[in-house]
């Protein structure tokens, strides 16, 4: 059974998430909550909040323990985005592009298969 969260219109740039979204898969959601909790990037408080969220659904809706579960998907997506100008010299303007994410996280009960390592 999948259990998703999602977590939209997040002001964070997705590049910066995409590292620890790479790290958190595979793992039990007790291991995935530790490893969020102990990183103290921005993206780490979201993607924590977003993975809690998941689990809160697995317990109360689909009533699962937390400790059976496991990552299988932390997906952080591009959201739109803000366009901004910042003054500059002679009446001139800068584009300033103000990202955003959609982050979705997606617990099983099943652990995952490793996937074969390909090529380095």
């Amino acid at each position: 059974m999948e259990i998703i969260a999602t977590s939209r219109f997040v002001r964070l740039a997705p590049t910066k998430a995409r590292d620890l979204a790479r790290a958190l898969r595979g793992k039990t959601a007790g291991a995935a909550l530790q490893v969020v909790e102990l990183n103290r990037r921005k993206a780490a408080v979201c993607l924590g909040k977003t993975l809690k969220s998941a689990i809160a659904n697995a317990e109360n809706n689909a009533e699962l323990s937390a400790d059976k579960l496991y990552v299988a998907e932390a997906v952080v997506e591009n959201g739109p985005t803000i366009p901004r100008f910042w003054p500059r010299a002679r009446g001139s303007a800068a584009p300033i592009r103000k990202k955003t994410c959609h982050i979705r996280v997606v617990l099983t009960d099943e652990k995952p298969a490793k996937k074969p390592a390909g090529k380095a």
